[in-house]
């Protein structure tokens, strides 16, 4: 079920202010409050989706293109497009999805390093 007061839903309301990258009809890509690289930027869907199983269920074609379109426009404003940076989209509570609403997060600016701590 989706929460309309968690923290993602309260920026698209206008409600948080936050740093906005880019913004389009179908999405939203803001700086993160709490950076874990040079470049760490979240890129959203402005629908109610609460995680990527709910959104590949119920976005149209046109949404779920322009959130990869998003990322890619992200990166590409960030500088990291060419020397690369990591995409994560959590989901679920095993996943270490915080904030139920679909998000990506686009890491880069330096190494990052292992995919997974061990």
């Amino acid at each position: 079920m989706y929460d309309d007061n968690n923290i993602f839903a309260r920026i698209l309301r206008g409600e948080i202010p936050c740093k906005k990258v880019h913004e389009d009809e179908h999405t939203l890509a803001f700086e993160d409050i709490n950076p874990r690289a040079p470049v760490h930027t979240l890129v959203i869907p402005k629908g109610k989706y609460v995680s990527m199983n709910d959104f590949v269920e119920k976005a149209s074609d046109t949404e779920i293109a322009a959130l990869m379109r998003a990322v890619r426009t992200v990166a590409a404003r960030k500088g990291v497009d060419a020397s690369g940076f990591r995409l994560i989209a959590n989901n679920g509570v095993d996943g270490g999805q915080e904030v139920p609403h679909l998000h990506f997060h686009v890491l880069g600016g330096r190494v990052i390093g292992a995919m997974v701590a061990r």
